[in-house]
């Protein structure tokens, strides 16, 4: 079976806007999952410190910035590098099922997990069937 590789994509221009960094974007991978109370996102920006995150909510926009830190140890010059050196965005439009007040985020070893809890209406719920007759 082949393996596929996957190579970072560079994030498409938006139209009218402009960039206040000169650096590469890139558009992170994400994973959805979804939970009887919440959809949680898992999004890989690796080099990205919790100091390097910015999420905004705008309206139903929910934006998500990660900054790399590009410093090298000191006394050393790159010999050899992987992969390009950027930072990252991604934008989403939620849907009215996300209570937005309750949105929590975390990030670990440049894996920003976000959890959107569900509206309570949208919730799923039980429904008693009652005898009638």
């Amino acid at each position: 079976m082949a393996e596929a590789v996957l190579e970072r994509q560079e994030a498409r221009e938006m139209e009218h806007t402009e960039r206040t960094r000169n650096r590469r974007v890139f558009t992170p991978r994400v994973d959805i999952y979804e939970t009887d109370d919440s959809v949680v996102m898992m999004v890989d920006m690796p080099g990205v410190s919790e100091e390097g995150v910015d999420i905004i909510l705008e309206k139903n926009i929910l934006t998500i910035s990660g900054y790399t830190d590009d410093s090298r140890p000191e006394n050393m010059s790159l010999a050899y590098r992987e992969y390009r050196v950027g930072d990252y965005e991604r934008t989403f439009a939620l849907s009215e099922e996300v209570d937005r007040q309750g949105i929590e985020a975390s990030m670990k070893n440049g894996v920003l997990k976000l959890v959107l809890p569900k509206a309570e209406e949208m919730k799923a719920r039980r429904i008693e069937v009652k005898a009638t007759g």
